[in-house]
């Protein structure tokens, strides 16, 4: 396929740009195979200079299109000329909804123009090839193609580990990924349990995704283990090399939690179709709690409603709130950040190593064991420990990304896999950035970033579904890393937290309804003009910068009595 065929009309001239917050920019618009750019040229009287617009067209989630025809007339005739009836003009608009929630509004002159603009972005959006995106096409002078890829490996993790305890190994036996196609190459594994028996393990589990390590807890030694759900089925079938594998976890005596994310009755049901549960019988020393967590449509769905609430205008207060409370998105978040407390709580206060999966495995499964280690390992608040532990536990770990954020929130196609768990990870770290505004390194933006890079990227990071699927497509050498693009000192600067300062302890957030906000810096982005929040940030970066260690104190103080819950406050605080 050659992009050409995509385009049928590449340029139009005097296309009026209007976007929520910025003044209406008239100019030509240009299309290319991955880009939609539009130049309004240097004018006199004052006019502003050259102005651009430069969208990626992956990041278009839905175009509509509006035409308008202004009707026929007949200009004057002389006596000897024929009759002459013209069109007296003809326009179009089109509305590009993206995946960033960013709405942008295109006036087209000429009707043909306008609807062979909507059907080549339309056509360009919507090519699903991973090696035609776009990140196989960048190359910025600046980053070498190598740069970043290997930053976080998981040697370099494990050996973390391996100084504290002999009990764990890094095990190789998925390099050619047949044992499981979404687990990565290596993975940690108890050191008594054979790579023979972790392979018939994971014949006994869902995508062959058997029990690996997903956190080890240094001040008691606790591990927190995912996996995917048994095949039990409706006979109740056992597997001893699973039992023995989770056996090897815990000693003589200790007693340990399995996290299941599905309610009971939803695990019950999946028994009747291949699927199910640990039996207490064959696993007498897990306990099993069920902390339902939404995924799939209803979550999607969830995400689709709150964007409508937040665009709505017209909305009253009262009218606000009952969409807001009736699309359920902050119930989702207060649901995720309790499960990941409830696997902290499991780790750090009763010491007792934790399992958690829910059916497949790579999304609420992922979603506990993160959000858990961002509560409890103070290394992964820092900018790099974050970076770090993205790659293990949702890149690495086998987050379906290329299914997942395939459509945002605009779409109007009909929902297949999209799912916003990535995002509902990213809101609830927020949360957690937001009751605790010393303890993380990294702020809003960095979290928005992500965001946008999930859905649309000029980088491979986010890319395919899984390892296989990365290493099939060559996708580390043939595109570049976010992270080698986010590490670069200037650019890492943008990222910081100004009133970061290193918190060791556990951060236990509030999930009480007053304590879980609306991520007002996402969901309105594009609505509210965030001038005197950007101002603000500048002014305390500057302040830290300069080395004003006092000042640094006083904006620290001032926010954190500015936050009324008191859950707001960090551990030392309290």
């Amino acid at each position: 396929m050659e992009f050409s065929e995509l385009i049928k009309t590449a340029t139009v001239e005097s296309v009026l740009l209007s976007c929520a917050g910025l003044p209406p920019v008239r100019g030509t618009l240009c299309i290319t195979s991955h880009h939609l750019l539009l130049s309004s040229c240097p004018g006199g009287d004052g006019q502003p200079g050259t102005v651009e617009l430069w969208l990626l067209i992956r990041n278009v989630d839905a175009v509509e299109k509006r035409v308008q025809n202004l009707g026929w007339y007949q200009p004057p005739r002389t006596n000897d000329s024929p009759r002459d009836t013209r069109l007296a003009g003809s326009s179009g608009t089109i509305t590009l909804r993206c995946k960033d929630l960013k709405v942008l509004q295109l006036e087209i002159p000429g009707m043909e123009e306008c609807l062979n603009i909507a059907s080549s972005i339309e056509a360009l959006s919507s090519v699903d090839s991973v090696m035609m995106m776009y990140p196989f096409f960048y190359r910025p002078q600046d980053l070498r193609l190598e740069e970043g890829w290997h930053l976080f490996p998981l040697e370099q993790y494990f050996q973390q580990i391996a100084a504290q305890t002999s009990q764990w190994r890094l095990s190789d036996l998925n390099r050619d990924f047949t044992t499981c196609p979404t687990y990565p190459a290596d993975v940690i594994v108890p050191a008594a349990v054979s790579d023979d028996t972790l392979r018939r393990a994971a014949r006994f589990r869902q995508g062959g995704r058997f029990p690996v390590l997903s956190y080890y807890h240094p001040r008691n030694g606790t591990v927190m283990l995912r996996s995917s759900q048994p095949l039990t089925g409706p006979n109740r079938k056992r597997c001893p090399e699973d039992e023995v594998l989770l056996g090897t976890v815990l000693d003589e005596g200790e007693r340990g939690f399995i996290i299941d994310t599905r309610s009971a009755q939803a695990a019950k049901q999946a028994r009747m179709t291949g699927g199910g549960t640990e039996p207490k019988s064959s696993y007498p020393q897990w306990k099993r709690l069920h902390r339902p967590l939404e995924r799939g449509r209803p979550l999607q769905e969830s995400f689709i409603k709150l964007v409508e609430a937040c665009n709505d205008a017209s909305l009253s207060m009262d009218r606000w709130l009952s969409r807001l409370e009736s699309c359920r998105w902050l119930s989702h978040v207060k649901a995720a950040l309790s499960t990941a407390c409830l696997a902290a709580q499991c780790l750090d206060r009763e010491e007792a190593s934790v399992l958690v999966h829910g059916a497949e495995g790579t999304d609420t499964t992922l979603l506990v064991t993160a959000l858990a280690q961002v509560i409890l390992d103070p290394g992964c608040r820092t900018v790099v420990g974050f970076q770090g532990l993205l790659e293990r536990e949702w890149i690495e770990a086998g987050h379906p990304f290329h299914l997942r954020c395939a459509r945002s929130a605009y779409s109007h196609a009909r929902l297949k896999q999209e799912a916003p768990l990535f995002l509902l990870f990213l809101d609830c770290v927020w949360q957690l950035s937001r009751q605790f505004p010393f303890s993380l390194e990294f702020g809003e933006s960095l979290l928005l970033t992500l965001f946008d890079n999930a859905y649309a990227s000029d980088y491979g990071t986010f890319l395919c579904n899984n390892e296989k699927e990365r290493c099939l497509c060559k996708v580390k050498e043939n595109t570049h890393s976010l992270w080698a693009w986010l590490n670069q000192p200037e650019e890492k600067k943008k990222y910081l937290n100004p009133l970061y300062s290193h918190n060791p302890l556990v951060i236990w957030p509030s999930v009480e309804p007053q304590s879980i906000q609306l991520w007002q810096g996402l969901f309105f982005r594009w609505i509210r003009p965030s001038q005197y929040l950007d101002e603000a940030r500048a002014e305390m970066q500057r302040l830290v910068e300069g080395n004003e260690a006092p000042a640094k104190e006083s904006a620290g103080s001032r926010l954190s009595r500015s936050l009324s819950d008191p859950a707001a406050r960090t551990e030392n605080e309290r």
